[in-house]
């Protein structure tokens, strides 16, 4: 895929941050990974993403996808994956 720009907004021990990074090196897609406390405050993540957002939130070609489980929904139906 070219010009693929994939964000990951992460947290320190979450599954679901795990699991969707697994889902895009399985296919090779290159993301960046943007941790919660070494990249973003969450006063900025909740501001970006809302109140109540939960990890990890998923930034994709400029779109915002969600977390993981909507995430896969989108590559999914878009076949990407």
């Amino acid at each position: 895929m070219e010009n693929m720009s994939i964000t990951i907004y992460t947290r320190h021990g979450c599954p679901y941050c795990t699991k969707i990074k697994q889902v895009f090196e399985g296919k090779a897609y290159p993301y960046t990974e943007k941790k919660l406390v070494t990249d973003f405050s969450r006063d900025e993540f909740y501001n970006k993403f809302g109140q109540g957002a939960t990890f990890p939130q998923v930034v994709y070609n400029g779109k915002h996808t969600g977390g993981c489980t909507e995430t896969v929904r989108y590559l999914r139906e878009n076949n990407l994956i």
